[in-house]
C-alpha cells in the first residue's frame, strides 16, 4: 500500500494506491451522508455491485460511455437527479469510471450548490495515472475538448490496480501513454521501464505499479506547485496541443485520448533520438499513428484551445529527457508539426 496527500492552498486530496482497496472503502472515506455514484455502462455489473454493496443510502446513475457523455444534456441531467433527490453540499458525488467519469462527475460536484464532496475510484489506466488528480473537471462544448470547467479536487482517491483487469489492451495500452508522457518530461526513470519491459507491463506486474506510483508523485509536485496551470503546470500538456486537435478532428471518437496525446507528442519532439524511442514504444503499445490530417481544420481547432491567446499558444517542448520546456510560439507555426504525421 501508498498513501499520499496532494496539498493545495484551499484544499487537498488523499491518494490511497493499494490492490483490492475498492472492496474495503469505509477504511478510508466516511460514507455517513447521501452517495450519488456516476458510473458508465462499460463499467462491470460486478465492479459497481462491489461498490454499492458497501453504501446504506446511495444511488447509482449510469451514463453512455465515452465523451459523448460529457455534454450539457448529461450534466443537467445528473444536476436534476441530485435536486430532485434533495442532496446537499454535505453528501457526496462518487466517479466511479474513468477519466470521462472522472471529469463529469468532478464538474457535477463542483458545481452543484456551489460545491459538495467529492471521491473518485478511477478504473482506467489513464484516470488511475493522470486524471484522478490535479483537479481538472470538464465538459466539452460543440466538439472542443473540456471547454467548460472549473478546478475541483476529490477528497479521496481510491487507486485500486485490480480494477483494471477487465481492460481491453487496446484500453489499457490508451491510459499508459500518460505515463509515458510522464516519463518524458519530468521522470526519465518511467521512460526507462517503459524502454526495458514495455513486452512485460500488464495488471500484475509490478513494473505497472512502480509506473503508477511515480507518475502520480511527478503530478503531484507539478499541481503543488502550480494548482491552475499558470507556469510549470503547463509541461503536463506535452502532446496534448495537437492530441486535443486530432480528437477535436475525429469528433471525440475513432481515436482514443492516450493515442491522440501519443500522436501529439511524436508530432512535437524535435530530438531524434527521444522521437524514435517514443515511436519504438508506442508501436509495441500497438498505438494507431494518424497519416494524415486536415491541416486547416487543426489549426482552428487550436485557436479554440483553452490555453490559446489570440494567434498565439504556449507549447510543451522536451530537449533533453525529463526536462520539459514550454514555448510561446504562433499557432501557425504548428503547420510543420501537424504535417509530421507518420
Amino acid at each position: 500500500m501508498m498513501e499520499f496527500t496532494v496539498q493545495l492552498k484551499d484544499a487537498s486530496s488523499r491518494v490511497i494506491i493499494e490492490r483490492k482497496s475498492h472492496l474495503h472503502l469505509k477504511d478510508y472515506i466516511d460514507f455517513n451522508c447521501k452517495v450519488f455514484v456516476i458510473s458508465d455502462t462499460q463499467i462491470p455489473h460486478s465492479l459497481k455491485k462491489e461498490v454499492m454493496d458497501q453504501l446504506e443510502n446511495a444511488v447509482l446513475i449510469e451514463v453512455a460511455e465515452g465523451e459523448v457523455s460529457k455534454s450539457f444534456e448529461t450534466y443537467q441531467m445528473l444536476l436534476e437527479k441530485l435536486l430532485s433527490l434533495d442532496f446537499s453540499r454535505k453528501d457526496m458525488v462518487l466517479a466511479l469510471g474513468g477519466g470521462v467519469i472522472g471529469d463529469l462527475a468532478g464538474f457535477v460536484a463542483g458545481t452543484y450548490k456551489r460545491g459538495c464532496r467529492f471521491v473518485s475510484i478511477p478504473t482506467t489506466t489513464l484516470s488511475q495515472i493522470d486524471s484522478s488528480i490535479g483537479g481538472k473537471v470538464a465538459i466539452n462544448l460543440n466538439g472542443i475538448k473540456n471547454c467548460v470547467g472549473c478546478f475541483y479536487h476529490p477528497e479521496t482517491v481510491i487507486v485500486d490496480v485490480d480494477t483494471l483487469k477487465t481492460l481491453s489492451k487496446r484500453h489499457f495500452y490508451n491510459g499508459l501513454v500518460e505515463a509515458l508522457k510522464a516519463g518524458c518530461i519530468q521522470d526519465p526513470v518511467i521512460f526507462d521501464l517503459f524502454k526495458e519491459h514495455i513486452e512485460e507491463i500488464d495488471v500484475e506486474s509490478p513494473y505497472l505499479e512502480e509506473i503508477i506510483e511515480r507518475s502520480l508523485l511527478m503530478k503531484k509536485r507539478v499541481v503543488e506547485e502550480d494548482e491552475k496551470e499558470q507556469h510549470i503546470r503547463k509541461i503536463l500538456n506535452f502532446g496534448h496541443t495537437i492530441g486535443h486537435a486530432i480528437e477535436s478532428l475525429y469528433h471525440l471518437h475513432d481515436y482514443y485520448h492516450g493515442e491522440c496525446v501519443a500522436n501529439g507528442m511524436v508530432m512535437i519532439e524535435d530530438n531524434e533520438q527521444i522521437r524514435n524511442d517514443l515511436i519504438t514504444i508506442l508501436k509495441k503499445m500497438n498505438i494507431p499513428f494518424v497519416t494524415s490530417l486536415d491541416e486547416e481544420a487543426c489549426i482552428r481547432f487550436i485557436k479554440n484551445d483553452k490555453k490559446a491567446k489570440g494567434d498565439e499558444i504556449d507549447v510543451v517542448k522536451v530537449n533533453e529527457l525529463g526536462k520539459a520546456v514550454i514555448e510561446r510560439i504562433r499557432i501557425d507555426e504548428l503547420r510543420p508539426y501537424i504535417r509530421r504525421t507518420l
